[in-house]
């Protein structure tokens, strides 16, 4: 949007063993950015003001509340003092499934379910995944270091996660970034619906750890693997095996673990470097 920045340039001190010196910081924005639908609001999360409207479109759909984009009639982004709506029109059928999956919260950062109205939804069961993709062991342990050449965010602040794609062959075909790794993952999967692409043909990657709702935003989506720099949480790990979703973790360039699902993975895991 005209007039915003995903960073601001900041001015400090830095303080090493030779002594004082200044320094200038890329930072990188976040505003509040409320999800309206139909004249609603739904929810209001802290993110970074870029592809707003991919985000929008992934976080409905990873809500259960569409099916597909074909189910917006309108979207707009409207700039406030205090932030940014993305302003979603819904077919009328949507209506029930807005009101089961609607939600008070305002999100912090570091977690996609803060403010859920449930213990319920936070538990919510999701599809079993269903794919034929495969992938070689030398492009999953190398996945996260090809993410990091589509960060142009992080370059500048070194304080973004990013969520990209990874298609069997074709390696990282499309990454987003987001102060919040659970935003950076909605706006991918959004960018992915708006292309047709479908998530089913390739893997997540990821540059955090893998929470519950991470592995849930998966599933809902249909993406057969996630890849990440990080480990797993044990709900995670548990969440994947049963919607049959191969969870990567520690890939950095030279190996990674495997934890569910080691079949969509080619045999010559033992030797990717």
């Amino acid at each position: 949007m005209s007039g915003l920045h995903a960073f601001t340039s900041a001015a400090g001190a830095a303080y090493r063993a030779e002594g004082r010196t200044a320094v200038h910081r890329n930072l990188p924005e976040e505003l509040p950015l409320a999800v309206v639908c139909n004249g609603s609001s739904f929810a209001v999360m802290m993110a970074t003001p870029e592809d707003v409207e991919d985000f929008a479109l992934g976080f409905l759909y990873t809500e259960g509340v569409i099916a597909g984009p074909d189910e917006v009639e309108r979207l707009e982004v409207v700039r406030h003092p205090q932030g940014l709506e993305a302003r979603l029109w819904l077919r009328e059928d949507r209506a029930e499934a807005l009101a089961a999956r609607r939600r008070a919260m305002a999100g912090p950062v570091g977690c996609g379910l803060c403010g859920i109205e449930s213990l319920e939804a936070a538990a919510r069961e999701v599809p079993v995944v269903h794919s034929d993709a495969r992938f070689t062991a030398a492009e999953v342990g190398k996945a996260t270091e090809a993410l990091r050449a589509c960060q142009p965010l992080h370059d500048r602040t070194r304080a973004t996660h990013a969520a990209g794609f990874l298609r069997p062959g074709a390696g990282i075909v499309m990454a987003r970034e987001d102060v919040g790794r659970h935003n950076a993952l909605d706006k991918l999967i959004g960018a992915l619906l708006r292309a047709g692409i479908s998530p089913a043909e390739g893997a997540f990657v990821m540059t955090s750890r893998l929470s519950l709702e991470l592995v849930q935003k998966c599933a809902v989506a249909g993406a057969p693997a996630m890849i990440a720099v990080s480990a797993p949480t044990a709900s995670a790990l548990r969440l994947a095996d049963a919607a049959g979703i191969s969870l990567v973790a520690f890939a950095r360039g030279t190996g990674f673990d495997i934890y569910t699902h080691p079949d969509r993975i080619a045999e010559e895991a033992c030797h990717v470097a």
